[in-house]
């Protein structure tokens, strides 16, 4: 019965979807030329049979969001794409660098309003919501790749691969090389930095350990009292 619901619900969820994915399919053919527009934006409605009262329900910020819907769009496929692989046997650098290629390869044959969407998130207006995409898209990967944290790692592993993907994607608008080769190369030397800067981080911490705590400072009477190898206790 609960799988029965479950497949019901997706079933209903995908159908709600349809009409926008109509739409958003329909404008991609226009965008590379255009730009992300209101006027690209009616004419895919109408290319869709979609009226303007629903199209208005459906981008409420017209070409914001159609650049939403064609961000989260790509975010989705690229989940399901990496579904179909066997993370569990990979590291997770590899994990890492899988997800970024799998999301590059689902917008590849929209390469040019790829492009566009990114010029067009670089305004003022719309940085904000350049920024909700950018963290839609990186928390995605992390949980595609199945990151579980919920301390403060879960913060700086955003961060991190937000600076990652942002600059491997535009490494990827200006790349010719035979296979997108070039790409994929920097995309592994920017996540060799980040793992070097965590080994860097975890020695640093590992030495910060041997030091004496604040209360073994400030106290050195029970510095001595406490026994070799053990911690003293916070203040």
């Amino acid at each position: 019965m609960i799988a029965k619901t479950a497949r019901s619900g997706s079933r209903s969820r995908r159908k709600a979807a349809e009409p926008r994915d109509a739409v958003l399919a329909a404008a991609l053919a226009h965008v590379p030329f255009d730009g992300f527009t209101h006027s690209v934006l009616a004419h895919a409605a109408k290319e869709a049979g979609i009226s303007g009262a629903d199209l208005k329900r459906l981008f409420p910020d017209g070409p914001v969001s159609l650049v939403a819907a064609f961000s989260e769009w790509a975010d989705a496929e690229m989940v399901r794409e990496l579904g179909r692989r066997h993370l569990g046997s990979l590291k997770i650098r590899e994990r890492i660098t899988l997800a970024v290629e799998t999301r590059l390869a689902v917008i590849k044959p929209y390469k040019e309003a790829a492009r566009r969407a990114a010029a067009f998130l670089m305004l003022p207006p719309h940085a904000t919501t350049g920024v909700k995409l950018l963290y839609h898209t990186v928390d995605t990967i992390w949980r595609a790749v199945g990151d579980a944290s919920t301390d403060f790692n879960f913060y700086t592993k955003r961060a991190i691969l937000a600076g990652v993907y942002s600059t491997t994607l535009m490494r990827w608008f200006s790349d010719t090389s035979a296979g997108e080769r070039d790409t994929s190369e920097f995309l592994r030397h920017r996540i060799d930095n980040v793992m070097t800067f965590e080994k860097f981080k975890a020695k640093v911490r590992e030495r910060l350990s041997a030091l004496p705590s604040l209360a073994e400072i400030l106290n050195p009477d029970r510095r001595a009292e406490t026994p070799r190898g053990s911690k003293a206790k916070g203040v």
